[in-house]
């Protein structure tokens, strides 16, 4: 994450990390809306995308995204500080699965799954 400039760019902060899973947190700016003034769906995902890669990376070896989708339950708002919570499901060779779930409060805003590849 110290080396991650896209997430800093966007305010985002590590929360919390441990083997398999990360917290990742993003507070909304007025940048970030869009022409619906709520939180642009794909900044949205960046914050999921950092705590998955976070987690799938605290193994130790270099891990990359190899596919990952995401389901918007509610919007985020200016303002909201959203969590992103990723958490292992299964690690099968050099692969795993992880889902991340993204809240605001106790509301939940979306649901992130995503496949790790662990790189040679």
């Amino acid at each position: 994450m110290a080396s991650d400039a896209a997430s800093r760019m966007l305010g985002m902060e590590l929360a919390g990390y441990g083997p398999g899973w990360a917290r990742t947190r993003m507070t909304v700016r007025d940048d970030m809306v869009n022409g619906h003034g709520i939180c642009h769906g794909g900044l949205i995902f960046s914050l999921a995308d950092t705590a998955f890669a976070c987690a799938c990376n605290s193994w130790g070896p270099v891990t990359v995204a190899a596919g990952c989708d995401i389901v918007f339950v509610a919007p985020a708002s200016g303002g909201d500080v959203l969590t992103a919570e990723a958490r292992m499901r299964s690690r099968y060779g050099r692969n795993g699965i992880y889902d991340v779930t993204v809240t605001h409060g106790d509301r939940l805003v979306a649901e992130f799954r995503g496949r790790s590849h662990q790189v040679r």
